[in-house]
């Protein structure tokens, strides 16, 4: 566990579901992308808790309350022949930034990958959150300029996988 000022960060347990699709659900209207998103109680189950676990989180907690989550999962590089850590989410309630809680994340979470040995710990941030690319800066974080995430999805994901 992290104390910052009265907030404890943990591993998230099944009980945490519903304040985390909450959350998520705020992140998505930070993002404005309410429009994609489709996350269930259930579905967030399973992938953090069920038979085959897809991803890992932690969760903040503030005097009782979540006010903030990272969702985290292992990917694989070839060049290195090592398995990363990737951060899908990192949020933290707007009362509570500055706090110094999106810190004792990321540095939660490097101390996951060192302990692992992973040979990265990477994630992604929106071109247009300037605020976040200068927090990810200073943490020793380098956005990477000639890199582009590309997605497959929804229809296309179908046509693809048909051959059509």
């Amino acid at each position: 566990m992290t104390n910052t000022t009265n907030t404890t960060i943990r591993a998230a347990i099944p009980a945490d579901i519903g304040a985390m699709l909450a959350l998520m659900h705020e992140l998505a209207e930070f993002e404005k992308l309410t429009h994609l998103f489709e996350a269930t109680e259930g579905n967030l189950h399973d992938a953090l808790f069920g038979a085959r676990p897809s991803a890992e989180a932690l969760v903040a907690e503030h005097d009782g309350h979540l006010v903030g989550y990272a969702v985290f999962f292992h990917n694989f590089s070839t060049f290195l022949s090592r398995r990363g850590l990737y951060l899908e989410d990192l949020y933290v309630q707007p009362a509570l930034r500055g706090s110094g809680l999106g810190t004792a994340f990321l540095r939660r979470l490097a101390a996951i990958a060192v302990e692992r040995r992973c040979g990265r710990f990477e994630w992604s941030v929106l071109d247009w959150n300037q605020r976040a690319i200068d927090f990810y800066t200073k943490m020793g974080a380098t956005v990477l300029p000639d890199w582009r995430i590309v997605r497959v999805a929804d229809d296309a994901l179908l046509k693809l996988a048909d051959g059509a």
